[in-house]
């Protein structure tokens, strides 16, 4: 009766996945306002395709690093603290873009933001999983990254709207003041999750720490680990790219622009959240996670891809390619929220942190070659025509498909915590008998 009387209220557990989703849903403002800018930011400092690229990917040069970095602090640190510093650091970093005028000033302001961020996401998700055991994962971290594509609603709504009435840079300022808003919610009602110290008396028997090149070198670690890459990848060039794509590639003005983010974003998040669903429905009805998780989601990816390249094809309306770009993006974010729940089946709490920061560092490769691969494409078929876009999508179909082949054949859950299980007890006959 006291283990049952000291579980995760519900309530509050619920209470702090809110939050957590109001943050991505802050880091996303974050992320996109750069390319909701993009045309008007271009145009008034005289920017290439190229040197855009170089911006829409300077986020992703220290990512992986700090996400690293921070993952393995939460190992040992407060989630609480860590995300408060975080959501103070980003918004007080927005500022300096209100003056900056020079290609290397703005890449240095969004380099300095992708430090900051770079831990959020397995920071985010470690303190979710205190409150959550993991047949209940699918859900709440489908909400957290609901948050983030509630920020593109917000996004798509709000920044064109700001910058055609008082100019590109005033965005910065309300991001800012939304980021500091966050920073009281958290402070006040934010707290650390009961579920781990629960177990902490048992950490010795049930969870002892495990090699990290035993974890590293786990094909569902690894495959897991690429097919985050590739909805990463996807991601960053929805983020980058698309509004982009949508005014010059196809002719639609900056408002319009807008609408269609909003419209992106009412399809994508029910998508998302109703296949993190069915996923974790299929768990509850004792299908194994290689199905309900591993194969599922790497269909989604390998379904993604083939969308997004047909975006190649001749003769494809507007209507159609927006159509296909929502469903791919839709398709790929189930990847946010099943990943993560696959790592943590097997790996110890007490390493869990790090383990889905290296995820989301290696991510993060893909949110730096994306834009800039794109950007490249781009200029070399000319600004204006829609081709270069169109060999970018190309590419993100091939990134998405690789993966989702590579997930098939990879991410097995339960084959990868018996042989973890194996190694922990050899390991622990070998110490028995040395010490005997």
């Amino acid at each position: 009766m006291t283990l049952d009387a000291s579980l995760p209220n519900p309530r509050t557990a619920w209470r702090v996945a809110a939050l957590l989703a109001l943050l991505m849903l802050v880091n996303f403002l974050d992320k996109v306002v750069i390319g909701l800018v993009a045309v008007p930011m271009s145009a008034e400092l005289g920017l290439t395709a190229t040197e855009f690229g170089l911006i829409g990917g300077a986020l992703h040069w220290c990512f992986a690093l700090s996400a690293v970095i921070g993952g393995f602090m939460a190992n040992r640190r407060p989630t609480r603290t860590l995300l408060l510093g975080m959501g103070l650091f980003w918004a007080l970093i927005q500022l300096p873009m209100l003056f900056a005028t020079s290609l290397w000033a703005i890449v240095a302001c969004r380099v300095l933001l992708g430090i900051g961020e770079g831990p959020a996401s397995p920071v985010a998700t470690h303190a979710l999983y205190k409150w959550f055991p993991n047949h209940q994962r699918n859900l709440p971290v489908a909400l957290l990254h609901a948050g983030s594509a509630m920020g593109l609603l917000v996004a798509g709504a709000m920044i064109p709207w700001v910058s055609l009435h008082y100019g590109w840079r005033s965005n910065f300022i309300i991001l800012a003041a939304v980021g500091l808003v966050w920073c009281l919610l958290w402070w006040r009602l934010g707290q650390e999750g009961t579920l781990e110290r629960l177990r902490a008396s048992q950490l010795k028997a049930d969870e002892p720490a495990i090699p990290y090149r035993r974890l590293l070198g786990d094909p569902s670690v690894l495959g897991n680990y690429l097919c985050h890459f590739a909805a990463n990848w996807s991601l960053a060039l929805t983020l980058t790219w698309v509004p982009s794509y949508l005014q010059v590639g196809l002719g639609i003005d900056p408002l319009q622009t807008g609408h269609i983010f909003v419209m992106f974003v009412v399809v994508t998040t029910p998508l998302s959240l109703l296949l993190a669903w069915f996923s974790q429905r299929l768990m509850r009805r004792g299908l194994p996670s290689r199905l309900a998780r591993g194969v599922f989601v790497s269909g989604c990816l390998i379904l993604a891809g083939l969308l997004s390249a047909s975006l190649m094809l001749p003769g494809l309306n507007t209507a159609a390619r927006v159509a296909a770009l929502t469903l791919s993006g839709g398709l790929a974010l189930v990847m946010y929220s099943v990943g993560p729940a696959m790592l943590a089946e097997f790996t110890p709490a007490g390493q869990r942190g790090g383990i889905l920061a290296i995820g989301n560092g290696i991510a993060s490769l893909a949110g730096l070659a994306a834009p800039v691969v794109t950007g490249l494409l781009v200029q070399g078929a000319g600004a204006e025509h829609p081709a270069g876009y169109a060999q970018g999508f190309l590419v993100c179909g091939a990134v998405l498909g690789v993966a989702g082949l590579v997930g098939l054949a990879t991410l097995n859950p339960q084959r990868t915590l018996q042989r973890l299980g194996e190694s922990v007890a050899a390991g622990g006959r070998a110490r028995a008998q040395t010490a005997s």
